[in-house]
């Protein structure tokens, strides 16, 4: 039996032992929390302006397959540029932190920055909620009025998101491209976004298929938005938080930036081609 009076290192040891097993409690019991604090972390939203994530795609993505003659003709002749981009919520803006930094804004001024000097004009006819027809309806007045020489029409997403059929959609596509392009314009078809909201959708997959046989039987140029941003996730790894609203819907500052660059770029190369840029008489 040990006697602690009168002997120091009993009581030293004593001491030792009882620390001891006060810290491996004080451990055990910290555990837990240690352990539910790392994975509330690992769940935490990411921060886009937290990390620098590079704007990028591979190039059959966002390159065009036919030459953008009207463009091509206004840029090679030093003569103003209209663009009109129509379509919903995704070229309105919303998740945009502000007009400036929707995909048509951000596009002036990429197509600014690329060809100075140019009087380049992007108008922004994007209304939220709107499908196929309620666009095609307003073409006279919010497009064709304003003398286009290139329109990019986004589309889809709507249609899929209240599990609208498919081929009534492709009738509208097919008479909306013939009104663009017998008003003298350039057509850029631009496919939905790669986001939660649109994949739990069924009709995703086929409204893909769709539009991009709609712009490979007239001939016109599809902008593949939504590969763009598949890549983004699937391949560059890139969470969703960073180039999606809160919302899992619409785009925000990062990915319109983006999607402007790289449409710049495939707008840019498209114009630049020998066949393209060859002399035509001017329809304005």
């Amino acid at each position: 039996m040990l006697k602690a009076t009168n002997n120091k290192p009993v009581r030293g040891f004593v001491r030792g032992v009882a620390v001891a097993l006060g810290l491996a409690v004080l451990a055990a019991a910290a555990a837990p929390v240690q352990a539910q604090t790392v994975a509330a972390a690992s769940r935490a939203p990411v921060d886009p302006s937290a990390t620098t994530y590079a704007c990028g795609a591979p190039a059959a993505f966002a390159h065009f397959s036919y030459p953008l003659r009207h463009t091509a003709q206004r840029l090679a002749a030093g003569q103003p540029l209209t663009i009109v981009a129509i379509g919903s919520s995704s070229t309105a803006g919303a998740g945009a932190s502000s007009p400036a930094t929707n995909y048509p804004s951000r596009l002036a001024a990429e197509l600014r920055q690329s060809f100075p000097g140019r009087d380049i004009t992007v108008l922004n006819r994007g209304v939220n909620g709107e499908e196929s027809p309620q666009m095609v309806a307003r073409f006279g007045t919010d497009v064709i009025a304003a003398h286009p020489n290139l329109v990019l029409w986004q589309v889809g997403t709507n249609s899929v998101l209240r599990d609208e059929p498919l081929k009534p959609h492709s009738v509208v596509l097919q008479e909306g491209i013939a009104q663009l392009r017998e008003a003298g314009a350039d057509v850029v078809l631009i496919n939905m976004q790669f986001a939660p909201r649109v994949l739990a959708k069924p009709e995703t997959e086929g409204m893909e298929d769709q539009i991009a046989l709609a712009a490979k039987v007239a001939s016109v140029d599809l902008f593949d938005r939504f590969a763009i941003m598949r890549n983004w996730h699937d391949v560059q790894h890139i969470p969703f938080e960073v180039f999606t609203a809160p919302d899992q819907l619409h785009m925000n500052d990062w990915s319109y930036a983006c999607v402007a660059k790289l449409l710049a770029a495939a707008i840019g190369e498209a114009s630049a081609r020998p066949v393209a840029s060859a002399a035509m008489r001017s329809t304005r």
